[in-house]
């Protein structure tokens, strides 16, 4: 960890891994100035490990239990007050280092929304509804809890939270490939997750949602300025939906 600290409160990185030696290092280097590194891994069989140890961080492993579950586990395992999540392709930037350390000092706040620079491969997508994609990921361990959910889990926190302007980079997919092969696992979860919740999928679900995801993503959201990049995304996001909401429609009929 790094050696300047200062007299702000104790800071833990969670981080929760499969198989990411391609990721994990830029991810590791960046938050190596914490206090410590709390690593949850599920099974990894290539360099992960290896490399999470050279950083001195704490690994764990899990029986994977669900992205919020995860998050939980790691950060019941973290020794200070503050805990920061970040994912193994997110980096944190310099100024939101110095924007952390100084908001961590704020004894008001409970939790504090971070912007993500999302990238689909080495493009910054500015729109499309992917800029500034806030999430609370700082927060303190004693108000705060991830919602256990199969996607899309995120943190709530009893009290006050703030927003800091620094972004968190998001090297989010590296390809149009990248995206299939994920759509396909996310999509299966999100059905899973709807059908808990108690929703049915029918022929206008198929029909019409993914077609207004395209249009939400490149004309509300004003996706067309990102050119090419714009047009992939907003035809891949329709994509996922019509995934989803397919494989909902199969699980209320039986299928697999």
């Amino acid at each position: 960890m790094d050696n300047q600290r200062t007299n702000r409160p104790g800071l833990s990185v969670t981080v929760i891994c499969l198989n990411e030696e391609a990721n994990i290092g830029a991810c590791l280097e960046s938050v190596k100035w914490a206090d410590e590194i709390v690593v949850s891994d599920s099974g990894s069989t290539d360099k992960t490990l290896e490399i999470c140890a050279h950083y001195g961080a704490k690994v764990s492993s899990d029986a994977w239990l669900g992205f919020g579950a995860q998050k939980n586990l790691c950060a019941a395992r973290a020794g200070n007050e503050w805990i920061l999540n970040i994912d193994a392709d997110e980096r944190v930037t310099p100024g939101l280092r110095r924007e952390i350390e100084e908001a961590m000092e704020d004894a008001g706040k409970a939790g504090y929304y971070v912007p993500r620079k999302n990238y689909f491969g080495e493009r910054w997508i500015r729109r499309c509804g992917w800029w500034p994609d806030y999430n609370l990921r700082l927060y303190r361990k004693t108000s705060g809890a991830w919602v256990e959910r199969a996607v899309h889990e995120s943190v709530e926190v009893e009290g006050a939270t703030g927003r800091l302007k620094n972004p968190l980079e998001h090297r989010t997919y590296r390809d149009v490939a990248d995206y299939l092969q994920r759509m396909q696992r996310y999509s299966t979860l999100a059905a899973a997750q709807m059908r808990g919740e108690g929703k049915k999928a029918g022929v206008s679900d198929m029909l019409l949602r993914p077609p207004f995801t395209f249009f939400k993503m490149y004309v509300l959201k004003l996706g067309f300025l990102d050119g090419v990049h714009g047009i992939m995304l907003s035809a891949l996001y329709a994509s996922y939906t019509l995934a989803k909401y397919a494989k909902l429609w199969e699980m209320d009929k039986g299928g697999r």
